[in-house]
């Protein structure tokens, strides 16, 4: 349960220490109760009133407060009505608003101080009075705890109350950030890892960029990766993952697979036997390498599994048609000499560099860049794929065998592209690492934030383990269906405002935010936004292309495949 005293937000807020009731300014009276069913009260209006100007009148998304003598119960503002219009101008209507009761002040002590908490005790009675809620009661509900919490942006109702989130509540418990295309997600992300850093300068945070955008967003705390400097060693996939590479599918190729499972372990103890740490690590394995399985993460070359093939078609013994395994050779070959991958498969000689690819990959030590951004943009999407498999699986298995001591966050910009909603769509290990991350991560120390504007496509298991969500602009009605499945009720019908929210709003909810409310994100500095790509056809249309190289140069990047991507 979330509890806040006043007394915890005075030093930076006094206001926040004086609570509504209780020698404050006296708050604007705005209806009465006049029904009440479980965590819902039902609200007549009162006439309208000079004092309250436009700007304070209640709308979807405030909160109101309800004395009931031993508290302040708070509500939100999910519904409002005139049930029956009249034709005349000068009648008056009934107005009608629905309160979802989200919590109550305790009233203050010469013990205690005034206290809030979630859920209710102390329920409104009919014909109590209904008032806005004094900026002080607003203050302390969102006000920061101490280094604990970082702003993020103002909360609708007031732009003097600042937005915050619990930086441990966030990334333990994991987070979310849906909206359409070009509500923002980009910079709210940004905005809130820069809060982050600004405070605790040692994180480990790893940006999967499927759209190149955030490489100058964090300026010196971030090293960037793309394929041209990304190595990313073969030995270091699990089997299930190279099958995946080499045969996409798996149709028609389980002889294939079944002499490839039995041929890698030979390899690497083939490899291993020539090293001082591989012969260490063979006589923990009782001598013998009976450890060294298919999935273990040591070195071996593609060479040697070349020659284990030549050897086994050439052996007089051999029972198996030889027609498999001159595939396989084949297929090996073919994948070691592809440019796509050859950043996996390029390298002219093999070592143990596992130490060095985490250290680098998970900023350990940090050494003033607590951010590595991986650049998937303009990669096929097989190779995409691979490499968010990889980098993800390595992350949860850093965070089990560290203990979490590190912990680590991964961000996956549109997530429902690596792990969608049904069952045999997409790339099956970064499916399976991903919701394991979200299932089993908070144990070891890795956070997960999936950023999408189809909610309706990603993996249900996923959206369901993010605690925290931010839902910026959702027109789409399956969309919003799924969004609702994901949230507690009682935070529901805010999200009836998700088709009309602005640029850089949001509606928060779950663990990271003190209560589900309306924000608007802080603004980033210019030179912090993420850049968007979005090509202009009315530009690209204004000239002629005039350039004889210009195609030249497209089919020779397409060729080596390498992506350039225009300054902007």
């Amino acid at each position: 349960m979330l509890e806040k005293t006043m007394s915890q937000t005075a030093a930076e807020n006094p206001a926040a220490a004086r609570p509504s009731g209780a020698g404050g300014k006296r708050k604007l009276r705005v209806g009465e109760v006049v029904s009440v069913n479980g965590s819902h009260a039902l609200v007549m209006l009162d006439e309208d009133r000079p004092e309250i100007d436009r700007v304070h009148k209640p709308q979807l998304g405030a909160i109101l407060a309800v004395d009931t003598g031993a508290c302040i119960v708070l509500g939100l503002v999910s519904a409002m009505s005139v049930p029956a219009p009249t034709l005349d101008s000068t009648g008056k209507d009934l107005r009608l608003i629905e309160l979802e009761l989200i919590g109550e002040f305790t009233k203050p002590t010469a013990k205690a101080p005034a206290r809030f908490r979630r859920g209710v005790s102390t329920y409104p009675t009919l014909n109590d009075e209904v008032q806005l809620a004094a900026r002080e009661e607003l203050a302390a509900l969102f006000a920061a705890n101490g280094s604990a919490s970082v702003r993020i942006g103002i909360v609708k109702q007031d732009a003097a109350i600042p937005a915050t989130v619990s930086i441990n509540d966030l990334f333990s418990r994991h987070c979310a950030v849906l909206g359409t295309t070009g509500a923002g997600k980009s910079c709210a992300i940004t905005l809130m890892l820069l809060a982050v850093l600004e405070r605790y300068k040692n994180g480990h945070i790893v940006i999967l960029d499927p759209h190149n955008e955030y490489s100058h967003s964090f300026g010196d705390r971030a090293v960037v990766f793309d394929t041209t400097n990304l190595t990313l060693p073969y030995w270091m996939l699990t089997f299930e993952e190279l099958v995946e590479i080499l045969y996409p599918g798996r149709v028609n190729c389980q002889e294939e697979i079944e002499i490839l499972a039995d041929l890698i372990p030979t390899a690497k103890k083939m490899n291993l036997s020539n090293s001082v740490s591989g012969i260490k690590l063979m006589a923990g394995a009782r001598g013998d390498g009976g450890t060294i399985t298919v999935d273990t993460p040591v070195p071996y070359r593609i060479s040697e599994l070349l020659t284990l093939i030549d050897k086994t078609l050439g052996s007089l013994d051999n029972t198996r048609t030889t027609a498999p395994y001159k595939r396989l050779r084949a297929r090996l070959h073919g994948i070691s000499q592809d440019a796509r991958y050859g950043f996996m498969f390029g390298g002219l000689t093999v070592q143990d560099t596992m130490s060095d690819f985490l250290g680098q990959l998970f900023r350990i030590p940090v050494e003033g860049a607590p951010i590595s951004i991986i650049e998937l943009g303009g990669l096929p999407v097989e190779v995409a794929q691979v490499i968010v498999s990889v980098v993800t699986r390595l992350a949860f298995e850093f965070g089990l065998w560290s203990h979490g001591a590190a912990p680590l966050a991964i961000i996956v910009e549109d997530a429902h592209r690596y792990a969608p909603a049904q069952e045999g769509a997409g790339f099956g290990p970064t499916r399976k690492a991903l919701i394991r991350i979200a299932k089993e991560g908070r144990k070891v120390g890795v956070s997960l934030w999936v950023a999408s504007q189809r909610p309706t496509e990603l993996d249900a298991t996923i959206l369901s383990q993010c605690n925290t969500i931010f839902a910026m602009r959702l027109a789409n009605q399956a969309d919003q269906e799924a969004l609702r499945s994901a949230v507690p009720d009682a935070s529901t019908s805010l999200l009836s405002c998700l088709p009309s929210l602005g640029l850089g709003e949001a509606i928060a909810v779950g663990e990271g935010v003190p209560l589900p409310t309306r924000i608007r994100f802080d603004a980033l500095p210019r030179e912090a936004v993420p850049r968007s790509l979005t090509a202009s056809f009315t530009d690209g249309w204004s000239v002629d292309v005039d350039d004889k190289a210009f195609i030249a140069r497209i089919v020779e990047q397409w060729r080596a495949q390498k992506m350039l991507i225009p300054e902007v």
